[in-house]
């Protein structure tokens, strides 16, 4: 894929060379907003705020990605054995699932690069396009108070 014309440096580097940003550096590892993170490169839907928790990892952290969003790869990159996760459209890297989520949101930790992400607030769901995922926010009261 040649460098899509939108993308930062950094998020080209993220999405399309595998790189990694530095840990609590992301502009979404300690942002809490209703709303939808989409890929950045293309927007397909990826993740619901309502599956983000707090994590200590430094990476914004997500129990379950929204439908079939996301494909999964082995990385034995680094020396290390992790499972890599990549969008499903656009194969943009995202980052990488763990088996040490809470248990209670089914125990896997979506470790994602925030620039890899935009973040689509609640209220512009609409206007954006994501109107089905404003109604699953709806359906597990998420929507913020007005």
């Amino acid at each position: 894929m040649t460098k899509n014309k939108n993308l930062s440096e950094l998020e080209y580097q993220i999405t399309q060379k595998g790189a990694t940003e530095p840990p609590f550096t992301g502009k979404y590892w300690n942002f809490d907003q209703p709303g939808l993170y989409v890929d950045v490169v293309d927007g397909t839907p990826l993740f619901l705020s309502t599956d983000k928790f707090a994590s200590s990892c430094g990476w914004p952290a997500f129990s379950k990605p929204v439908d079939r969003s996301v494909n999964y790869y082995h990385d034995h990159t680094h020396g290390m054995n992790r499972v890599e996760v990549r969008s499903s459209r656009a194969d943009s890297h995202l980052g990488h699932v763990f088996n040490d989520g809470p248990a209670d949101r089914g125990g896997l930790r979506y470790c994602i690069n925030s620039a890899a992400l935009r973040f689509i607030p609640y209220d512009q769901l609409d206007q954006e396009g994501y109107t089905a995922y404003r109604q699953q926010l709806d359906d597990v009261g998420a929507a913020p108070e007005k």
